[in-house]
């Protein structure tokens, strides 16, 4: 225990407004030690530790010479294993420079400006479907219906994915998503759900992979799978294996799709909460760019990542020592107010830049860009038909993860009643 706060943890009750728990921490115990790791809460010590060579995504590392680290996945679970162990997210340079530079030359920012306007056209069909659903059963789970589906049609158009796919894709994407460690400690068969998904998807890619070999299909025009095998055949650096292609493209499917949703279903659950900030939207739209920076501050898709110490290091009056876990609590950091005046207010016209909700150092998102895109458009075009009566049901579903924190189902409503949301200090 540290201080006189009990050990950091939240319980599904605080899973819905994480923000109070978090101030009592970084106010009282901004680098606190729980029974297994250090958590810190401030937007410095977040910031620095993001940043900071001395804590790495190895355990192995952390721990070289003394005790073996626990596995990341326990038990036999060997796709899921594979997979996940060619995840540049989980890498320390130099592969993780080599695999996320072979990424950056196909993932370019010319590539995303160019799928804005198809991130249009498939949001205004989403948008259009979810208006049509609501006037017509008078409710919709915004979820289900438009910001779960969106971010699995832009990732799969992204990799060449068909059409008829891409119901397919998503629950792989879904049953992958089950390894998170909140989800792990809450159901028996995570692992296994997550272990088929890994399967199948890796096999989808290896198929995609030994197809493009064949017929020379490696032009980068196509799409992302063809720009990165392009750019891995310049014979700058060694080729990856297909155990580095596949498990990135199962990376990239699964970064672009949960952490998207999250943010479009919280970046309306937000505004409709606020309906002065959702007024001035409607009034400016030319504040959307801003504003999607906002609600990323304001409640954050990834609330938390790990990192171990490789060797000692000093945050605030204590010393993390080599082989700690230390965890970053990204959705802290953002409503720290030394860094960010009044944070629990929700303006669109703050300067929410150097947030924390895209990482930051050698692992910024590289979807950052394209989430922004894909959040300014969506938001536009659901802004485009909603109606001002629009309420929200409660309580709010919340998925049990703070990883990957949104609400699993969110069921809006069309009304003239007044809007039945909690009033929750968020």
């Amino acid at each position: 225990m540290s201080g006189a706060l009990a050990p950091f943890r939240l319980t599904r009750s605080d899973l819905s407004d994480p923000y109070s728990v978090y101030r009592r921490y970084r106010q009282a115990d901004p680098v606190h030690l729980a029974s297994d790791a250090w958590h810190l809460f401030r937007h410095e010590d977040v910031s620095r530790a993001l940043t900071d060579r001395r804590l790495g995504r190895s355990a192995a590392t952390a721990h070289e010479g003394g005790s073996p680290p626990p596995p990341r996945i326990p038990g036999d679970f060997p796709h899921l294993t594979r997979t996940v162990a060619n995840w540049m997210v989980f890498l320390d340079p130099p592969r993780h420079t080599r695999i996320r530079a072979l990424v950056a030359k196909a993932f370019t920012p010319k590539v995303v400006e160019g799928l804005r306007p198809r991130i249009r056209v498939l949001a205004a069909d989403l948008a259009d479907e979810f208006t049509a659903a609501l006037h017509r059963d008078g409710s919709v789970d915004l979820v289900d219906v438009f910001a779960a589906p969106l971010p699995i049609q832009v990732i799969s158009e992204l990799l060449g994915v068909p059409r008829e796919l891409r119901t397919w894709f998503r629950a792989r994407a879904v049953g992958l998503q089950q390894a998170t460690s909140t989800r792990t400690a809450r159901a028996a068969d995570a692992y296994a759900v997550a272990d088929r998904a890994a399967r199948e998807l890796d096999e989808y890619f290896r198929s995609e992979l030994a197809a493009r070999h064949g017929t020379g299909r490696v032009d980068g025009e196509r799409d992302l799978i063809a720009g990165m095998m392009a750019a891995d055949d310049n014979g700058e650096q060694p080729p990856l294996s297909d155990d580095e292609l596949a498990g990135t493209f199962v990376h990239l499917l699964t970064a672009g799709h949960e952490t998207t949703t999250n943010l479009l279903a919280k970046g309306l659950l937000a505004l409709l909460r606020h309906p002065d900030q959702l007024a001035l939207l409607r009034a400016r739209p030319e504040l959307m760019p801003g504003a999607a920076e906002e609600l990323i501050r304001y409640d954050s898709p990834v609330q938390t990542v790990s990192r171990w110490a490789y060797a000692d290091a000093g945050f605030g009056p204590r010393t993390v020592r080599r082989g700690d876990r230390v965890v970053l609590v990204l959705g802290s950091a953002n409503r720290d107010p030394e860094r960010f005046a009044a944070p629990d207010r929700l303006d669109l016209t703050r300067d929410a830049r150097r947030h924390c909700g895209f990482g930051l150092g050698i692992h910024y998102c590289l979807g950052a860009a394209l989430a922004r895109a894909e959040a300014e458009t969506a938001l536009a075009e659901l802004l485009r038909v909603l109606p001002e009566s629009t309420t929200v049901d409660q309580p709010v579903c919340y998925a049990d993860d703070l990883v990957f924190h949104g609400p699993s189902s969110l069921v809006l409503r069309a009304g003239n009643q007044a809007a039945r949301i909690s009033h929750l200090s968020r």
